[in-house]
């Protein structure tokens, strides 16, 4: 008798946890199909309401997007959507490719860069990628200047992904040997032996990357490398999200430049792009190496950056994908025009 009682409560908890399940599935199902009905409304809202001068296709025709991507920031997968949408959307994708993969261009190879992108006219409209930083367009003479975009990830989460994707790769090229490959130790035996592999100093890179090409950025701890940093992430980016919440940067960029990225964000949510690259046998670390990692100066003024990128991106993200409570999708109008 006791053997059934157990048996019917090992059947009746089988069935509660079957039942929790679905409905957890069922949840996650139509959180998603909400929120492809809520862009694909602000979308449609915004559209039907915006007002385009006769040569507004054209300038479009020469739009030049520079994405320079920070390693280990999600960026495969973003670029993966671009590949995906260029042949449709008319546009082309260019990775720009530095000599050993080096971050800063040379003077020369900065003009001449700069020259190029801007009067390649046969390969407008165009999004152009590599890892390299910022380089300001405004001091190389060109006559227009191209569009920046980027994405930043939390600094720690960024050196521990890079770490073990030295000694293991990828799924996205698993067969790749890499650099570090053999290398067993964790990420917390290298903290606990102060080994240079993970040094916070290897944190510095996100602020330089968004700092730019002057020596100073490259400098471990520069507190004007930060401020130059956070000046031009305001002042030359359009957008800069979160990899964390790459979804809402992919809504914003195709709410805002549709000539490249329309569809996009469906596109990301119907295929595997949001999972294409992720980083083999990777483990968290543990509580003391991160309270180690967060006493040292870079990744106090690495996560200064992040928490800045973030609370700017949360301001843009608000008032375009219309998250903010009786929001409405903005417009604006010309009118009072004279002479008539």
């Amino acid at each position: 008798m006791l053997n059934v009682h157990k048996l019917w409560l090992f059947s009746s908890l089988c069935v509660i946890v079957i039942v929790v399940l679905y409905f957890q599935s069922e949840i996650a199902r139509l959180e998603e199909s909400y929120r492809k009905l809520e862009y694909k409304l602000v979308q449609s809202h915004s559209e039907s309401r915006q007002f385009y001068p006769k040569d507004a296709v054209k300038d479009d025709d020469d739009l030049v997007v520079i994405y320079n991507r920070v390693p280990k920031t999600g960026s495969t997968s973003f670029v993966g959507v671009a590949y995906d949408l260029c042949k449709k959307n008319r546009f082309k994708v260019l990775h720009i490719n530095i000599t050993a993969n080096m971050h800063v261009m040379s003077l020369s190879n900065q003009y001449k860069f700069a020259q190029n992108v801007t009067r390649w006219q046969e390969l407008k409209p165009a999004l152009y990628h590599g890892h390299m930083a910022f380089l300001n367009f405004e001091r190389l003479g060109t006559s227009s200047k191209p569009i920046f975009i980027n994405l930043i990830r939390k600094p720690l989460d960024r050196l521990v992904s890079y770490y073990y994707f030295l000694r293991h790769g990828d799924n996205f090229r698993p067969h790749l040997v890499r650099k570090k490959h053999g290398d067993k130790m964790t990420f917390d035996e290298c903290v606990e032996k102060s080994q240079p592999d993970c040094d916070p100093n290897n944190m510095w890179l996100q602020v330089p990357f968004f700092c730019g090409h002057a020596a100073e950025c490259w400098k471990p701890g520069s507190p004007w490398a930060l401020q130059q940093a956070k000046h031009n992430l305001v002042n030359h980016y359009l957008v800069v999200g979160v990899t964390e919440e790459m979804l809402d940067f992919i809504s914003v960029l195709e709410a805002s430049l549709p000539r490249l990225f329309k569809g996009a964000t469906e596109h990301y949510l119907s295929s595997n792009k949001s999972h294409l690259r992720q980083t083999s046998s990777k483990i968290d670390p543990s509580q003391r190496t991160i309270e180690k990692i967060q006493q040292s100066t870079v990744w106090k003024m690495e996560n200064d950056l992040y928490e800045f990128t973030l609370e700017h991106f949360n301001f843009i993200k608000k008032k375009v994908l219309l998250r903010e409570t009786n929001s409405v999708a903005q417009v604006f109008f010309y009118e009072k025009i004279r002479p008539k």
